[in-house]
């Protein structure tokens, strides 16, 4: 397919972002009272239903991921068993603030404030390419935050955009938690978007030159040599986007436990390491490179607005 030079210039700057915006989804637009699986519940059956996924993966870890594609959307998803007890996780993690913290962690959020208006909390977030750059140079989407359901033993919270870059929309992350035994907790991540021509386009442009040659983390056959073939195209960018953020997770709630004053640089460490666990997939910087673009992010944080 032939590109206008106007639609090359375009959508070249933001072929790098793009491949980390494709934050996917099957009804994106739903509200959590038309979902009839929202519950404590559905979400223990679940973890039931995964129990041998769980516990035999390739993640050297009990979590099971999956993605899917349709015409119009993507679509990538966590279920995941985490050692932190569920009142820990649900004061993390259900509240508007607290998330700036998590996404500032992914190599390509670059600022995330939190705000409020008549319609409840709103966080600005600006995306943008894998080393340090000016605000300015960036591209700027508000999300919705909705903390819509939470009980003794459940809670859901969801970030909402309506529009992003390249025809982007309809936006959508989503967190659900339920207690387990032993002070675990069961997490399911959610992250979707939709498209339309342009960025369809524009995910075409990336795919077929610098993300050629890269991989998700669903296994689809064996090489000669007995090493397993992965995933690749769309569904392999969601997959690994999917995991960035869910290390997001995981980094934040590992560092709950340490004085505040060490929280930041422990949280940066145990996402990098994350990443680097899976290499094949998530490698893009050094990580002095990655330590020290996020120190001073962070600080950016604190005082841009």
């Amino acid at each position: 397919m032939h590109f206008s030079r106007a639609f090359k210039t375009r959508s070249l700057r933001w072929l790098p972002v793009f491949a980390f915006i494709c934050w996917v989804g099957y009804g994106a637009g739903q509200s959590f009272a038309t979902e009839p699986d929202v519950s404590a519940v559905a979400l223990r059956a679940k973890f039931a239903a995964l129990g041998k996924q769980l516990r035999n993966n390739q993640f050297q870890r009990a979590l099971h991921l999956d993605s899917a594609e349709s015409a119009e959307d993507l679509q990538g998803e966590i279920h995941a068993v985490v050692n932190y007890p569920f009142a820990a996780v649900n004061v993390a993690l259900n509240n508007p603030a607290h998330w700036c913290d998590v996404l500032i962690l992914h190599v390509n959020i670059k600022y995330c404030h939190v705000s409020s208006n008549m319609a409840g909390a709103v966080l600005t977030v600006n995306i943008g390419r894998k080393y340090d750059q000016p605000l300015a140079d960036t591209y700027r989407v508000e999300f919705n935050y909705r903390g819509a359901i939470a009980t003794p033993d459940y809670f859901a919270v969801e970030l909402n955009a309506a529009n992003g870059p390249l025809d982007t929309h309809d936006y959508r992350i989503r967190l659900e938690a339920t207690p387990l035994e032993d002070g675990r907790s069961f997490l399911h991540f959610t992250y979707t978007y939709a498209f339309g021509l342009t960025g369809r386009l524009a995910m075409q442009g990336y795919l077929a030159t610098i993300g050629r040659d890269k991989v998700g983390f669903t296994i689809t056959g064996k090489q000669p040599n007995g090493q397993p073939t992965y995933i690749q195209g769309v569904r392999g960018v969601v997959e690994r986007n999917t995991m960035r953020y869910y290390l997001a997770i995981d980094a934040y709630l590992a560092a709950l436990a340490t004085p505040p004053r060490d929280q930041l640089e422990i949280r940066l460490q145990h996402w990098y390491n994350g990443t680097e666990q899976y290499a094949r997939q998530l490698h893009e910087v050094e990580r002095d490179d990655y330590l020290a673009m996020k120190r001073k992010e962070y600080q950016r944080q604190q005082v841009a607005r």
